[in-house]
Formats: C-alpha cells, sequence, structure tokens
C-alpha cells in the first residue's frame, strides 16, 4: 500500500474548523476547500492562475481552477485518498501567503506596485 493510501482525511466539521481558524477566506463546499481570487483584469487573473500552477506543481498536487475576466477560484482536494487531507491545508497556506503578499507593506527593499496608480493594480487584495 502506497503512502497516499495512508493520509489521514478530515471531516466536515474539522475541516470547517481548520479554515475558519488557519485560512478565514477560504470555504468548504461540494467537498472541496475553496478561494476566489479577484483581479483587477485579464493579466492579473493570469498572474494568479500561474502562480497557483508553479505552487502546485512544485508540491506535486492539483488543484481545479475557474477563472474568467477578473477572478480565479481555486479547488483543492486529494483525489488519491478521495478528501480532504493536510496537503490540501498546506498547498491552500502557501497559495495565499504567495497571491496575497504585499511587499509594500512590510520594511523592505521591494516597494511593491504604486497603491494609487491603477495601470499598475493587478489583484484585489483582502483587506485583513
Amino acid at each position: 500500500m502506497s503512502e497516499r493510501q495512508h493520509e489521514r482525511t478530515y471531516d466536515e466539521a474539522e475541516i470547517k474548523a481548520h479554515l475558519e481558524r488557519e485560512l478565514p477566506h477560504w470555504h468548504y463546499e461540494d467537498g472541496w476547500i475553496r478561494r476566489k481570487y479577484r483581479t483587477q483584469s485579464w493579466k492579473g487573473t493570469l498572474m494568479v492562475i500561474n502562480t497557483v500552477g508553479h505552487l502546485a506543481e512544485a508540491a506535486w498536487h492539483h488543484p481545479d481552477i475557474t477563472a474568467s475576466y477578473a477572478w480565479v477560484e481555486v479547488r483543492l482536494k486529494n483525489h488519491a485518498a478521495k478528501g480532504i487531507t493536510d496537503k490540501d491545508f498546506e498547498l491552500a497556506k502557501k497559495i495565499e501567503e504567495v497571491v496575497q503578499w504585499q511587499p509594500g507593506r512590510e520594511s523592505s527593499a521591494l516597494e511593491g506596485t504604486p497603491a494609487d496608480d491603477q495601470r499598475f493594480a493587478y489583484i484585489k487584495y483582502d483587506k485583513n
């Protein structure tokens, strides 16, 4: 038996509690943990899709993604385990960390895009 078959899956109450505690912008629906990212345009949508794709491939865990002009929905479920596992939660956290990263909010040489110039806007960040 492979290691994948031994991965613990969480029940609905555990999933919802974990999301509330660790990933408040994600929700559980129809067997998936889900998150919709709002973007400013197609450019931002493609940037989010590519970011999620890179992180998922590096993690060897593959989400379902639906997109339109100004939004991307990411859905995670461990197909091999037939449920939500630690892999799903960990990948969701990494996606959240990277997509929501705003360098202008931290003390660093990376200043971020100009907040007052919509020509450079590409994602609608969560208001914490």
